[in-house]
């Protein structure tokens, strides 16, 4: 079938943000073949650098020396690492950047006569340090040289493959044989190869294959294994054997410096020795239609890894055979009764004179003994392959186009493939689990590349469009299909070129302000930028780094929310969100447009109440044109961040700005009153029970209006969380009295100055304004020293005063006592995210525990 007659029939004329898996999914009820069942991509994701590697480091202030130490984490270009000797501790664990710091592999400093010799904090901690060090390299893996010098050091090593490399690659027919390649694309791993010497000729061959394919090998791999470097057959006749010759002298005066070597194929499978002879009879799926099984031999064993399979033709004029190199572990080769055994269809081979075929007599008539079934690999069925699952496949007839595929059937470890988009339609295709040529749903978008999808009938799109519409500002219905006539065409239009949704590098300025809502710690631990890429990839993975990088990030994922009276024209994802144990979900708008990306970044700041600078396509190396630096919080606040009003939670589609509200005088300042109560949730009663121009609804939001606006995904558990967590919130919050706003004015002024907070828990009351006036504070004797304070033991003080409901905080931040006594009172407002009220409330107990402290253990 001819590659005009396999042109796709969907995708390849619109716009790829079209199309977007999850909706595809939701649409269609299905779910998607789970990603860690495609080995291949995993691999290629690695960079190398894996933690538990040694390497060596120079000394800080001592160049001309060095000392062991072992990778811990791997965050791009940054390692943080720890030297040896420390252990398990990690208090001296430090980052470095792998392109400026002065690494190297071991054993480096002995090849330079240079010592070995540990840092300050170490000298006096042990005697025998060679002692040390031979212990501590006992089986460990070094650092490849290769990854720390040269062309490798800092990058990714598929960006190595770049385009212009040059490869070896075996032949199909005779691994005794192989050929330089260049590499005309790369696609996330994906090479598109072209036979060296055939450039400038008409109908170049090419080849597609994964970077990790077992004959594929880096420059001096066919000399160093005593292979011929011959041009495929099939090649040889296009030029003279002078041209040929000369072509492979170019090629190996490229061989003195290659960009990859044999540690960059570390990861190709193995091939093991097979007990195949020839002449044995067995099954196989056709190369040329991967649709069918039919019967196949051994034509020849070239050695103990590779022998040679053909198809079976019994036409006397057949031509030539379709034959293809094997191993012990290739796909798509059965023994003999696999279909019948596994209710497979088996194609006759041509020219077989019977309608059905029958293996005993095929046999018999052949004279010919079955492959036996130890020669072949144990099948195994733990895959995660199921039926209606989705993914992305490789058209074997037209291996450039990758399509949305279907399983239909899974047998053993193969898989039948419904290709969507193909016309004219084709056949199921057989495919092993294991193949390349099979990727995870949005594989293409992450890595650029076009993917072949089912178009969308053009109703369903208008219907999509039409409920985006906010119903408050709903235009007039003469004048809406005109609207949405103009968005279809703009979309059409910006079709055209790829380039516009191409998003720059995003960077992460962690000098730069990080607002109230970011740790500014986590930031400085992102990676210096994301990107090149598509618009939706980039900034969908900058704001899930973000969420991560918040002291809750569910309340980072609430400010970015998508609002309904939104005026931009972006593209709607949705992002998830994990804190406490629990998880939210919004859909979030982002920009697919490379010319408003500049201003998204800038706006979302602004939304964070953080630098307008702190992530964006600009770089700031030292000084922030924003010079926020020299600003507080509360100035920075003041002048940048956002002046919007506070919503009490309320379900998405039911927003309601409080500006416009019924607002009391002189109740700001009441809320002073219970400004020591610090309620992690409300319950929905004290909702119910708020006006909504109360100064409950004015003040800040808490944990509760981000779980009303979220989705949740944790379920009835989360709800039976709230409803505990709520009923001691209601009765610390609730006063005994009704509401004030049911009170006539007179008795209302009479009640609240008489009463006071009522509490249920006397353990967790906090002292009246009088009671602080009136009792001394009793003397606090401490145990133990808090420098040998675990996080428990912090935990454990904190829930025994009346801060308890902070102790969640001191857990998740992993506080220990050395770290509670460096907390003053600008540390905790900053780091713990607490108003000035229970930060004042907290440091007054950290004071207590400061003073016991330097009373009774400090010399």
């Amino acid at each position: 079938m001819s590659q005009e007659q396999q042109e796709s029939g969907g995708g390849s004329g619109q716009d790829e943000s079209d199309f977007n898996w999850d909706e595809y999914l939701e649409e269609n009820g299905v779910s998607a073949v789970p990603h860690h069942a495609f080995k291949h991509v995993d691999l290629s994701l690695q960079s190398g650098l894996s933690p538990g590697m040694k390497l060596e480091v120079a000394l800080r202030g001592e160049p001309a020396a060095c000392w062991v130490a072992t990778i811990i984490t791997t965050c791009g270009q940054l390692l943080l690492l720890r030297y040896e000797g420390y252990g398990a501790d990690r208090r001296a664990d430090f980052w470095c950047d792998i392109m400026t710091a002065d690494l190297h592999p071991l054993g480096w400093s002995q090849q330079q006569g240079l010592p070995l010799r540990p840092p300050e904090g170490l000298r006096e901690k042990y005697s025998d340090w060679a002692a040390v060090l031979a212990h501590g390299q006992e089986g460990a893996c070094s650092v490849p040289a290769n990854l720390l010098e040269g062309p490798h050091r800092g990058k990714n090593p598929l960006d190595l493959l770049s385009p212009g490399s040059t490869l070896e690659l075996q032949d199909s027919e005779d691994p005794g044989l192989a050929w330089a390649v260049v590499v005309e694309e790369n696609a996330g791993g994906r090479l598109r190869l072209r036979y060296a010497g055939t450039e400038g000729l008409p109908q170049t061959p090419q080849r597609w294959l994964f970077y990790l394919h077992p004959l594929l090998h880096p420059p001096g791999w066919a000399e160093q294994q005593g292979c011929a470097l011959t041009p495929p057959a099939a090649l040889r006749a296009l030029r003279t054997e002078a041209d040929w010759a000369e072509v492979l002298q170019k090629v190996r005066a490229q061989m003195p410096e290659p960009p990859v070597t044999q540690e960059f194929f570390k990861d190709q499978p193995v091939i093991g020795p097979h007990c195949f002879s020839e002449g044995m009879k067995l099954e196989a799926v056709d190369p040329n239609a991967p649709f069918a099984i039919r019967p196949a031999t051994v034509a020849k064993v070239f050695s103990e890894q590779f022998f040679l399979v053909q198809m079976d033709d019994l036409r006397e004029e057949g031509g030539d055979r379709v034959s293809f190199l094997c191993h012990r572990g290739s796909a798509g080769i059965f023994p003999a009764q696999w279909s019948l055994k596994n209710g497979v269809t088996l194609s006759p081979p041509p020219g077989y004179p019977e309608q059905d075929f029958d293996w005993a007599d095929y046999l018999k008539q052949c004279g010919a003994e079955p492959a036996p079934q130890h020669c072949f690999p144990v099948e195994q069925t733990d895959h995660g392959f199921k039926e209606s699952m989705r993914l992305e496949a490789v058209n074997p007839l037209a291996p450039e186009h990758i399509h949305v595929a279907t399983v239909t059937k899974v047998k053993g470890q193969h898989i039948w493939l419904h290709l969507e988009a193909v016309k004219p339609p084709v056949p199921e295709c057989i495919v092993h689990v294991h193949s390349m040529d099979i990727f995870p749903v949005s594989w293409c978008e992450t890595n650029g590349y076009t993917l072949r999808h089912p178009c969308k009938p053009k109703v369903q799109k208008q219907r999509r469009v039409a409920v985006v519409q906010p119903e408050k500002q709903a235009p007039p219905r003469n004048t809406r299909p005109d609207a949405l006539r103009q968005q279809e065409n703009g979309q059409s239009e910006s079709g055209l070129g790829n380039g516009k949704y191409c998003c720059p590098k995003i960077y992460f300025n962690h000098r730069c302000f990080s607002g109230p809502y970011l740790n500014k710690g986590r930031i400085a631990e992102l990676p210096q930028c994301v990107g090149p890429g598509s618009c939706v990839l980039v900034l969908k993975e900058v704001l899930t780094l973000l969420i991560n990088a918040a002291y809750k990030p569910s309340r980072v994922l609430r400010e970015l929310q998508l609002d309904e009276e939104a005026r931009w024209r972006g593209h709607g994802e949705t992002l998830k969100a994990k804190y406490k144990g629990k998880s939210y979900r919004a859909t979030v708008e982002i920009v697919r447009t490379a010319d408003r990306v500049a201003e998204f970044c800038r706006k979302t700041c602004i939304k964070l109440e953080c630098c307008p600078n702190l992530f964006g396509p600009r770089m700031v190396l030292e000084h922030c044109s924003e010079n926020c630096s020299v600003l507080t919080k509360t100035k920075y606040t003041h002048y940048y961040g956002k002046k919007k009003s506070r919503r009490i939670g309320r379900p998405p589609g039911g927003h309601t700005n409080l500006e416009g509200g019924v607002k009391k005088p002189g109740k700001r300042r009441k809320r002073r009153k219970h400004f020591f109560v610090h309620k992690k949730k409300r319950s929905s009663a004290s909702l119910d029970n708020t006006p909504a121009g109360s100064p409950q609804g004015s003040g800040e939001e808490e944990d509760l209006d981000e779980e009303d606006s979220l989705s949740e995904d944790s379920g009835s558990e989360l709800q039976d969380e709230l409803q505990d967590d709520s009923e001691v919130s209601e009765r610390k919050s609730q006063p005994s009295s009704p509401c004030p706003a049911e009170l006539p004015p007179g008795r209302d002024r009479r009640r609240r100055k008489i009463r006071s907070p009522s509490f249920s828990d006397d353990e967790n009351r906090p002292p009246s304004p009088k009671g602080l006036r009136a009792e001394v504070p009793e003397k606090l004797r401490l145990e133990s020293s808090p420098l040998d304070w675990s996080v428990a033991d912090v935990v454990r003080f904190i829930r025994s005063t009346d801060c308890a409901p902070l102790a969640r905080i001191f857990l998740d931040q992993e506080i220990d006592g050395q770290a509670l006594l460096l907390l003053t009172l600008p540390t905790v407002q900053e780091c713990l995210d607490l108003k000035l009220g229970p930060a004042i409330k907290l440091c007054h107990h950290i004071e207590r525990v400061k003073l016991a402290f330097y009373q009774q253990f400090a010399s």
